[in-house]
């Protein structure tokens, strides 16, 4: 089926406007103190970059990506473009900048788990208004555009506008926080937030440190219509919420043991992106998502960590999280009949 019988049947591309880094990744025992020199017990070379990761993520679902981004024509580009061909995913819209470096994440991951990142936009700056415009005819193709806040802000609002004139879904994660208009935000179905990245944009400013999941879940309920179309925001080993018009759920993500956290949150998101791509309702795209973030934190690395479609439906159909509307008079511990699917 092509992309665009494809979307008019309800599933369709989903294409992605990306960074596109490489990582480097040092493993130390515990993050060094301001001024203090450590020694790192391993040290990994993968690709990377918030919209490499999501694309790969997507791709590995099961839905066809088209992924637009910039690499540096150096020894890093080269690294990139061959993982990129060795996981399988088009590099027709990968353009060449041979006056500036590949983008580089430099990343340290301590043994809890938990990950610091510094990234260097390079090549990934070079992703102009312009050569979005350029890509008019995928995105007419597409059922869902994605794209993430490290590109430049108006390379971001140049995507919105395109995908609202084709009537693609736009999703965006607004990571790292960008200063992109309130138009913007509006028209991302869902604006996809961490706790940090939320309360950057207004949603939860003044809920506690430890808000609960269920919290969260009414913070979202009530941005959702306001500050975008439909919102998601992402609590790390707790799970996720998400809210639209008809309603707003949470999906507790299950107890497993971190081994790297790097690329967790890309991982969730590409799968969400391509299950609402597929036709999927937000509570469900939600559910599936939450499975592949928990899957991904249990391995090194980023793309590698990514769990092929099959295992992370078999993990949200045997996890205990649930999903349910928010009201008074609900079981919030119930998922609604009309989400509930096996896989």
């Amino acid at each position: 089926m092509g992309a665009v019988a494809a979307r008019r049947n309800g599933a369709g591309a989903v294409v992605v406007f990306g960074s596109l880094n490489v990582d480097s990744t040092s493993y130390v025992d515990a993050f060094p103190a301001p001024g203090e020199t450590i020694l790192a017990h391993d040290f990994r070379v993968a690709l990377g970059g918030k919209g490499a990761n999501q694309a790969v993520a997507a791709h590995v679902a099961g839905l066809p990506v088209e992924f637009v981004a910039c690499v540096g024509d150096d020894a890093s580009g080269a690294f990139a473009r061959e993982t990129l061909d060795r996981l399988g995913v088009p590099m027709t819209a990968v353009r060449l900048v041979p006056d500036a470096p590949t983008g580089v994440a430099q990343i340290t991951v301590a043994d809890s788990g938990e990950n610091t990142v510094i990234v260097t936009g390079g090549a990934n700056l070079a992703l102009t208004p312009e050569m979005v415009e350029a890509e008019r005819e995928r995105v007419a193709a597409a059922a869902l555009v994605l794209t993430q806040g490290e590109l430049p802000v108006p390379t971001i609002e140049r995507v919105a506008v395109i995908a609202a004139e084709f009537g693609a879904r736009f999703v965006l994660n607004l990571a790292p926080p960008a200063p992109v208009s309130a138009e913007t935000l509006r028209v991302a179905d869902p604006l996809v937030l961490n706790e940090h990245e939320a309360r950057a944009v207004g949603i939860g400013t003044d809920a506690p440190s430890d808000a609960t999941l269920d919290e969260w879940r009414a913070l979202a309920a009530s941005a959702a219509g306001v500050v975008a179309r439909s919102v998601v925001v992402t609590l790390g080993g707790a799970g996720a919420v998400a809210a639209d018009a008809a309603g707003s759920w949470a999906a507790p993500a299950p107890r497993v043991t971190a081994v790297d956290t790097t690329g967790a949150g890309d991982g969730f998101t590409g799968t969400l992106a391509a299950f609402l791509a597929e036709g999927r309702s937000l509570p469900e795209a939600l559910r599936i998502a939450v499975a592949a973030g928990a899957l991904a934190v249990q391995a090194r690395g980023t793309v590698d960590s990514y769990a092929p479609r099959d295992t992370v439906l078999a993990a949200s159909s045997a996890s205990d999280a649930a999903t349910s509307p928010l009201s008074a008079d609900t079981d919030l511990s119930a998922e609604p009949a009309s989400t509930q699917t096996k896989e």
